[in-house]
């Protein structure tokens, strides 16, 4: 018998899945619906790959909404509540994560590495919110829209044939 007890892989859900309620876009970790019904049938390369585009969301959208983090303090705080990310997390990742436990608990605001007073909080946790959505779901308007070019394109071809 067995002793091996596995972590369970990283997965980018956030425990607050909207697409059971037909959103095309997750409003609690942003993969696209079909990236969230397929996870567990990737492989390694393909979650990479959408760890990277989520990744390079929150740095688009945090980075600057966080001028006074400091990355190194952060990343300590993260580990120290136990947040598991992976090697390659981005610097929009740890604060994510951080911000997310700041959520929940204001009063860890000022030992978070944020930069942030607690009254910051809710509000920069709301802005983010708003901004990290339309940002996923303008990228999965627009690769929706390359699927169906390309589609179309595919078409007419077939039918020049």
């Amino acid at each position: 018998m067995s002793n091996d007890r596995r972590i369970p892989s990283l997965t980018p859900c956030a425990g607050r899945c909207s697409t059971v309620f037909g959103d095309s876009v997750c409003r609690g970790c942003r993969r696209f619906n079909h990236e969230v019904i397929r996870w567990n049938t990737y492989t390694a390369e393909q979650r990479l790959a959408v760890w990277k585009r989520l990744d390079a969301q929150l740095d688009q959208i945090l980075v600057p909404m966080l001028p006074l983090a400091n990355v190194q303090h952060v990343t300590g705080f993260i580990l120290g509540k136990r947040v598991r990310v992976l090697d390659s997390a981005s610097k929009g990742r740890k604060l994510y994560h951080a911000l997310k436990i700041c959520e929940k608990n204001k009063h860890l605001a000022d030992e978070s590495g944020l930069g942030i007073s607690m009254q910051n909080v809710k509000p920069i946790w709301q802005e983010f919110e708003r901004r990290v959505l339309a940002l996923a779901t303008a990228s999965y308007d627009l690769a929706f829209l390359r699927a169906d070019g390309i589609s179309h394109s595919l078409m007419q071809m077939l039918e020049d044939d």
